[in-house]
């Protein structure tokens, strides 16, 4: 599928891998809609990034603030393009050195934004897609983000790791399912990759971690994420795959 002239949604976008993809698609010549909180630097980045961007303040878990993503990159041209890079994590034993077992509303939560999120925005961005017209045999691609915390998650990940491991599992129902009307769903699975929040980090910390992956030896480069996903995008023989984008890395036990 050719990105110049489509609509996008990315939620997530104003930092991390979601800013990063939304900066490839708008390079590409994609009208992009950022969703994410109202506390991010969304309205910011979508002035940097031009006028065929636009933010839209909300959460990805409420049906409301999904839908008003999709109607306001609707508007903009046909929305054929969803990347949903809404996450988050909350680290914790499944019982904790002192016995207290991890907080039941923390793995709510964890799950709710990376699983219950992603499928939010996704089904009312392929409801849309559903209704665009077909274009050489498509009508849109939704690209999900998992984590190598789906299939080798560390001590303390056990929310985390969950959440990402459905996004995996719901990868090819989903796609089978949306295939009659035409649009793709494929999910990435990124290893260890510089984002805010890890950067947090001290520098000695990052350089350990990034000496963990195989090769290349550092960590990943959010542009990286978003060149595999415009990859995607342009090749329609991607479908129902989870994409693991990790240097080879399988993580140890912590």
């Amino acid at each position: 599928m050719q990105i110049n002239g489509l609509s996008a949604v990315v939620t997530g976008g104003a930092s991390g891998l979601g800013l990063a993809t939304a900066t490839r698609l708008v390079e590409e010549g994609a009208h992009v809609v950022i969703l994410d909180l109202p506390t991010s630097d969304g309205e910011e980045r979508a002035k940097e990034l031009g006028p065929t961007v636009r933010f839209v303040a909300g959460d990805v878990r409420s049906a409301d603030d999904a839908a008003r993503a999709v109607a306001a990159a609707a508007a903009l041209a046909p929305l054929r393009i969803a990347v949903n890079c809404a996450g988050l994590g909350r680290g914790g034993r499944t019982v904790g050195r002192d016995g207290t077992p991890y907080a039941l509303e923390d793995f709510e939560f964890v799950v709710g934004v990376n699983l219950i999120g992603t499928f939010n925005v996704l089904r009312l961005a392929a409801a849309e897609m559903a209704r665009t017209e077909e274009v050489d045999g498509e009508r849109g691609v939704i690209i999900n983000t998992a984590s190598a915390a789906a299939f080798e998650g560390q001590i303390g990940q056990c929310a985390y790791s969950a959440s990402k491991a459905g996004i995996v599992g719901m990868t090819l129902p989903i796609a089978r399912d949306l295939a009659a009307a035409k649009i793709r769903v494929v999910t990435i699975a990124p290893g260890l990759f510089s984002t805010p929040l890890l950067n947090r980090k001290p520098q000695e910390f990052l350089n350990a971690l990034g000496a963990q992956v195989p090769h290349p030896s550092r960590l990943g480069d959010p542009a990286e994420f978003a060149h595999l996903a415009t990859a995607i995008v342009e090749n329609p023989m991607l479908n129902g795959e989870t994409i693991r984008l990790d240097g080879a890395i399988r993580m140890a036990p912590k």
